[in-house]
């Protein structure tokens, strides 16, 4: 398999490397009002009891970074991000992604936010890399960019390893070095397009190949709509993680998820002596559900 380059994200205190001789980096999913009113109330406001909650829990579940979102119609994204990424430095040291793609509000939190953070995302359409890659870049963060262009999701890996290749580009043109670009090939809903999964499989192997950069996804989309998502969730990821996706935004609560990485890693020689697979086992005996 062609080697990538080493990605590396920082908290406070901490550090996470991103790449093919590391065990699979999670990035916890939950911290995100979108479809979960109670934390919408929540943030609205103010309080931050779910926040803290999620991110440790996600922590302890396995997950190596966090996903930070906090947008909401109608109200101040940049504000509410703002408690939301404080709220998470009192609890828990794991580098931090920051989930939005306004330039406003990453003004306003790049700043702010220990470490070297990731940022999602970027899309290859030019209004998006002109705006976003010379914040990412004064900021020395790490970049998500999603294979779309224009034109919209293409179920084509060319196509997508076009608008991956343009989104490398422009980000070492504006200063950000390949190794701080991570591509998100696209995960869509395997429920309403059957070549999903072997579209995004492929997506994998071209970018890899060509680009030489890590790459993720939102592993959750590809059961949207579907019940028992999180068997279909587990089994894309071994699927993913065997083509060469060395990290993903996920939810780690999710056993069959957890379990599934654990595995991987296991099999792909990352966890040595399967030390991470023998401690989760024990602890599961030590404390039953």
């Amino acid at each position: 398999m062609t080697q990538v380059a080493e990605t590396v994200l920082r908290g406070r205190d901490s550090e996470v490397t991103i790449g093919d001789a590391h065990p699979f980096a999670i990035v916890g999913e939950r911290i995100n009002p979108t479809g979960r009113s109670k934390l919408s109330e929540q943030l609205i406001a103010g309080d931050m009891t779910t926040v803290k909650a999620d991110a440790v829990a996600q922590v302890e579940a396995g997950a190596r970074v966090l996903d930070l979102n906090a947008g909401i119609p109608g109200f101040d994204e940049a504000e509410m991000l703002t408690s939301v990424v404080a709220a998470v430095g009192e609890v828990v040291d794991v580098p931090l992604c920051i989930d939005s793609s306004t330039p406003e509000v990453l003004e306003a939190i790049l700043p702010i936010v220990p470490g070297k953070p990731l940022v999602n995302s970027v899309t290859a359409e030019d209004h998006s890399l002109e705006r976003l890659l010379p914040l990412v870049a004064r900021r020395g963060a790490v970049v998500i960019g999603m294979a779309n262009d224009e034109e919209g999701i293409s179920m084509e890996p060319e196509v997508r390893l076009k608008a991956a290749r343009k989104i490398v580009e422009a980000a070492e043109a504006a200063g950000i070095p390949r190794a701080d670009v991570i591509v998100d090939p696209l995960a869509m809903p395997i429920g309403a397009e059957a070549r999903a999964a072997t579209a995004m499989l492929e997506t994998i192997h071209l970018i890899r190949a060509e680009l030489r950069v890590n790459v993720s996804c939102g592993a959750s989309n590809v059961s949207f709509g579907l019940p028992d998502r999180h068997r279909i969730d587990a089994a894309f990821l071994a699927m993913a993680i065997a083509a060469g996706m060395n990290t993903a935004i996920t939810n780690p609560l999710n056993e069959p998820v957890r379990v599934a990485v654990l595995a991987a890693d296991v099999l792909l020689g990352r966890d040595v002596y399967a030390g991470a697979w023998i401690a989760a086992h024990r602890a599961e005996r030590a404390n039953p559900a």
